[in-house]
């Protein structure tokens, strides 16, 4: 099981680094978080660094903050450009 993990997870890290340059770290959002996250969340942009995360509420916002760090090694995993940050905002 895990060499078929290893295995998806070069798949999945090739076709991402085929992307447009910026691209790679939205469409990471949802491998990185699981689909649980990803379907309260929406990953926006990608610029200078920062991977900017669209979130519900102020407490959803902090909850996920204290994840980030976990988050940003699984999206480094699969993206073309290194993502330093990730900042998540209050939807309008």
């Amino acid at each position: 099981m895990e060499r078929a993990s290893a295995s998806l997870d070069k798949v999945i890290g090739d076709a991402l680094h085929r992307v447009r340059s910026g691209d790679s770290a939205v469409l990471a959002w949802p491998l990185a978080c699981g689909s649980k996250v990803a379907d309260r969340t929406r990953a926006v942009r990608f610029s200078q660094g920062v991977l900017y995360v669209e979130v519900a509420d102020p407490g959803w916002r902090r909850e996920l903050m204290s994840l980030a760090a976990r988050y940003l090694a699984a999206i480094n995993k699969y993206t073309r450009e290194r993502v330093e940050r990730i900042e998540f905002v209050v939807s309008k």
